[in-house]
């Protein structure tokens, strides 16, 4: 395909959820982007996310997005641990290797930066790892919120540390 040229739309919405309003956006192929409206890096990440797939957003419906809703919802109930819908995260070979090994981490429980970056085959990338999960646009699906510092801390999260604490405590002692 020659640079510049569109590949695809891709269909977006808002979808809203206990933690406030968020941002999907899907593929032909999958859910490419779910992300906090107000989350600081929104702009740059629909920027990237149309950049990598050379595509325009475009308000409408997508085959993935009553599932996202259902899946949520169950999550949100604590009725659901694994979501299954399908997903696109374009990116480099070690990012795409860095959300991959996230959604290994099990639910209710968190790693560090560094088992992750261990957990990847990468054990020295342990801040590649932390920019790679940075990153990630596709949020509770891949579920970056599992990690924390080595410390035991929460660090990091670009929809707030308070949603990423709301996250662990809601996964917190859960079985199915």
């Amino acid at each position: 395909m020659s640079p510049g040229k569109k590949s695809a739309n891709l269909s977006v919405t808002r979808v809203l959820t206990p933690l406030g309003p968020m941002f999907a956006a899907a593929t032909d192929k999958g859910l490419c982007l779910l992300e906090f409206c107000n989350q600081q890096m929104i702009e740059t990440q629909l920027k990237r996310l149309k950049q990598l797939l050379r595509a325009e957003f475009i308000p409408g419906k997508s085959k993935y997005f009553d599932m996202l809703n259902q899946q949520l919802k169950e999550y949100f109930a604590k009725e659901r641990q694994k979501f299954d819908i399908p997903l696109e995260f374009p990116g480099t070979d070690f990012q795409i290797s860095a959300w991959q090994t996230l959604q290994k981490i099990p639910y209710g429980k968190t790693w560090s930066y560094e088992k992750q970056a261990m957990e990847t085959g990468k054990p020295k990338a342990i801040r590649a790892i932390a920019k790679a999960n940075s990153e990630n646009r596709i949020s509770i699906i891949i579920p970056c919120h599992r990690v924390i510092g080595k410390n035991g801390k929460l660090t990091g999260y670009g929809g707030g540390l308070w949603r990423k604490k709301f996250l662990l405590e809601l996964e917190e002692n859960q079985t199915l």
